[in-house]
């Protein structure tokens, strides 16, 4: 009978042991007893805390730019890289922390409004010395963070001169104007055949970066076809008095803008960005009507030319105007191309 009993109590510790060890393992994750969040680290685990650089990555989706996570770090002084998220996994984690030399990169998986007020969340964000919004839903950032500590704590990273940049979803929060995403995608041409559909739905009054005012961005832009959406957004916003002139940017996959603290920007990877202003009101923005929105102007820059986000003028690029009229856009650009 004593042997028995020792060998259940022996039994017993080893099942405890395991699954100790087990939940070890685990990111931190559980609120009151609901997960609100996911943390995973790669490196020094404690804050440290550097002298960093302000500058902002806005980034066009698709691979990831290399170079684009290296300026952010340089900026960073080698500190603490977070990245925040709604869905997905840490897979930025080991790949950016083998980019350049930083203490640590966590990644953080807010998955509701609770988890966005979590105190440990907020610690790790205030503590960052770079931060990065990944892609996904941006509805999801709107819907979890909008009103939130962790919209605080952006802004208090911001003021303290740590570098931002997002990309797709992540992009796309990052102007003073957010196409939402609230009831899916739009593609350019429903977009200009009902610029007051279900589908464009627009924010403003969430994340106020620097040189990104009156702006909407738009990313995988060549790739999507989605210079028709962005024009409608800018409409939209002109029309309903969100701002008297409006200013767009779209950037296509596997590329870069860099935006130093004093408002001038260069371009990383392999296409391009173009920077959208709006002439003066739309001649035709009403429901189920095909847009009519003359003389948009465009600067497209790639390879090294260079863009101002202080005066919106850029050296080395191609300037022309579009117009979108009749469900489809033109240029004036030699052969007619918007892009």
């Amino acid at each position: 009978m004593k042997s028995t009993f020792q060998f259940l109590k022996f039994f017993s510790q080893a099942i405890v042991l395991t699954a100790l060890l087990f939940s070890a393992m685990l990111p931190s994750s559980v609120s009151a007893g609901k997960k609100t969040y996911e943390y995973y680290v790669v490196g020094n685990s404690t804050n440290v805390t550097t002298s960093t650089e302000a500058g902002t990555v806005l980034m066009g989706g698709g691979t990831d730019v290399d170079a684009a996570f290296q300026w952010m770090i340089n900026k960073s002084g080698g500190g603490d890289f977070v990245v925040i998220r709604a869905a997905g996994t840490d897979a930025y984690n080991p790949y950016i922390y083998s980019l350049g030399t930083v203490d640590s990169v966590e990644t953080i998986i807010i998955t509701s409004r609770t988890g966005a007020s979590d105190p440990f969340v907020l610690d790790k964000i205030n503590n960052a010395e770079a931060l990065f919004i990944a892609g996904g839903d941006q509805f999801n950032y709107v819907s979890f963070w909008k009103g939130t500590p962790v919209e605080d704590a952006i802004h208090n990273l911001i003021a303290q001169n740590v570098p931002v940049g997002g990309t797709s979803a992540g992009l796309a929060i990052l102007g003073e104007f957010v196409f939402s995403a609230q009831n899916g995608t739009v593609d350019s041409s429903t977009a200009l055949g009902d610029p007051y559909g279900r589908r464009i739905t627009l924010e403003r009054d969430f994340l106020v970066v620097p040189h990104l005012n009156d702006l909407i961005t738009d990313s995988h832009f060549v790739t999507r076809d989605r210079m028709g959406r962005l024009a409608t957004f800018l409409a939209r916003i002109v029309k309903d008095g969100w701002a008297t002139q409006a200013r767009g940017l779209g950037i296509d996959e596997e590329t870069a803008v860099v935006v130093e603290a004093n408002g001038t920007a260069s371009l990383l990877g392999n296409g391009s960005a173009y920077f959208l202003l709006t002439p003066g009101t739309p001649e035709v923005c009403q429901a189920k009507t095909n847009l009519v929105y003359r003389n948009i102007s465009v600067y497209r820059i790639n390879g090294f030319a260079t863009f101002d986000f202080t005066t919106w003028t850029g050296s080395g690029g191609t300037g022309y105007t579009i117009t979108a009229e009749n469900g489809t856009v033109t240029s004036t650009q030699a052969g007619g191309s918007i892009y």
